[in-house]
């Protein structure tokens, strides 16, 4: 009942077009373990069709590591990038949520609530 009630509080959303419109060619899943560092891998990131960051990965100051092309960011509630930085406006963000703590983060993110 309170995913039906959560659920009920959000836009009716799609993809947004430009991200309806792509063909999957190439994409890349960058995660946060901080493998990349030091690589100077991010000019060969970037040229991704897709560029996918899970959890609080940071681009700001690695960009010469992990570039700074974000599609999609996913994340768990607790994984969340804390700088605004890391949203930028042109990406998509994507909560994982599964924990019953998770829909209480959703719905206080949705009503504009203090967690």
């Amino acid at each position: 009942d309170k995913l039906k009630d959560l659920l009920e509080l959000l836009p009716e959303n799609d993809l947004p077009e430009d991200l309806k419109s792509k063909h999957c060619k190439r994409c890349v899943v960058v995660g946060s373990g901080g493998i990349l560092h030091g690589s100077e891998l991010g000019h060969l990131l970037n040229q991704f069709d897709i560029v996918i960051r899970l959890n609080d990965a940071p681009v700001q100051d690695y960009t010469d590591h992990v570039g700074n092309k974000t599609t999609i960011r996913m994340t768990y509630p607790e994984g969340a990038p804390l700088s605004e930085h890391e949203y930028p406006p042109e990406s998509l963000f994507v909560a994982v949520l599964f924990k019953r703590v998770d829909f209480n983060w959703l719905q206080a993110m949705v009503k504009n609530e203090t967690l």
